[in-house]
């Protein structure tokens, strides 16, 4: 009778599980509208960053303290326009300010982007409720499988990305491709990869899953953030190297691309995320090795998952490597990141799915 009513209880919670996942994806569709919302009125913050600029200079027309005052040698004070803060770019040809962001500056375009991370911060707790949920149900850590690890990641991510703002990082930008690549996420765990909740092979009873798949989970969803910093770093470069040759560019590209950090911002943002998390990415390889020296009696044996991390440890030391050495910054940094990036993702879903191996009883 009690192992009946602890097998109905972890149905219910898994059946919880799954709805709270669902509704996590609701909110973050609301969350994916409200920054197209604020991307919308906030392309039209050029008038009104126009009048704010002019705003300010009749009111230090009109007696307001000087941002600097000098004082000359017959006692007189000579007033200086306050100097603009100014961002050098990657290849040193350009000094660049930082553009306003989603919201161009503009109240309205403010407040749907704060509505946005509102509804950002909604759906994570919701996810994350699912998460637990799931936790509770197979009473093991919950990512013993593809959809799991999947779910769990996006909730990383969005928790990384929230914590940033927290920190008080100018990262709201991020806000519109992270909503849309985690309802991606979700929306090929919930589609292709869900697994009923169930126990786990006994290899895998191991506290190091806890130690080793969070670790690896936590650098993945941070790699993520290091690859959207770059990917966008691509697009806002070829726009100030467009700009910077007198270029025409079009409406819709100089709306968007123009509120953006400067390309120098997001570059050293991309390098300073993933050389934060390399440290991490190392101890998972060194975990896993400990782990399957546990499980398996060996501490390597050239299983493709094994493969392929240490590919990716190969390809995110050498960004690392060349950015120290040989002083790669700009658009050659930013190639070798997100190919270091293609092969976490390989790792993930190439390796698991297309071949097999020690670690393809984890299961699709």
């Amino acid at each position: 009778m009690t192992t009946l009513l602890a097998a109905a209880t972890n149905e219910s919670l898994a059946d919880l599980s799954n709805k709270l996942v669902y509704a996590s994806m609701a909110v973050y569709t609301l969350a994916f509208l409200a920054h197209i919302t604020e991307w919308v009125f906030g392309s039209r913050s050029k008038v009104g960053r126009t009048a704010a600029a002019l705003t300010a200079s009749k009111a230090a027309a009109a007696g307001a303290a000087p941002a600097v005052q000098v004082r000359g040698k017959g006692g007189g004070t000579a007033v200086l326009d306050k100097p603009e803060v100014i961002t050098r770019s990657a290849s040193g040809s350009r000094d660049v300010p930082d553009g306003p962001g989603a919201a161009g500056g503009t109240e309205q375009g403010d407040l749907y982007g704060r509505i946005a991370v509102s509804l950002t911060v909604l759906g994570f707790l919701i996810e994350a409720a699912g998460v637990v949920s799931r936790a509770m149900s197979v009473e093991r850590a919950p990512w013993g499988n593809m959809y799991e690890f999947s779910v769990t990641f996006s909730t990383v991510a969005v928790g990384a990305y929230l914590l940033l703002l927290v920190l008080k990082k100018n990262v709201r930008w991020l806000g519109l491709i992270l909503v849309t690549t985690v309802l991606l996420d979700l929306g090929i765990a919930t589609t292709w990869l869900y697994t009923d909740s169930d126990q786990l092979v006994p290899a895998l009873h191991s506290y190091w899953l806890w130690i080793h798949v969070s670790t690896a989970i936590f650098c993945g969803a941070v790699f993520y953030i290091g690859a959207a910093g770059a990917v966008l770093y691509l697009f806002r470069d070829s726009y100030e190297s467009h700009l910077e040759a007198g270029r025409t560019v079009g409406k819709f590209r100089s709306s968007v691309l123009e509120r953006l950090p400067s390309a120098a911002s997001l570059d050293k943002f991309s390098y300073r995320i993933n050389a934060a998390v390399f440290p991490l990415w190392t101890f998972t390889i060194v975990a896993g090795a400990i782990w399957a020296g546990d499980a398996w009696g060996r501490y390597w044996g050239w299983d493709p998952k094994e493969v392929w991390s240490f590919v990716t440890w190969v390809a995110y030391a050498c960004y690392l490597h060349a950015r120290a050495t040989a002083g790669w910054k700009g658009r050659k940094a930013a190639y070798l990141a997100l190919f270091a990036f293609a092969c976490w993702i390989w790792n993930y879903y190439g390796v698991n799915i297309l071949l097999s191996g020690k670690h393809s009883y984890a299961g699709v």
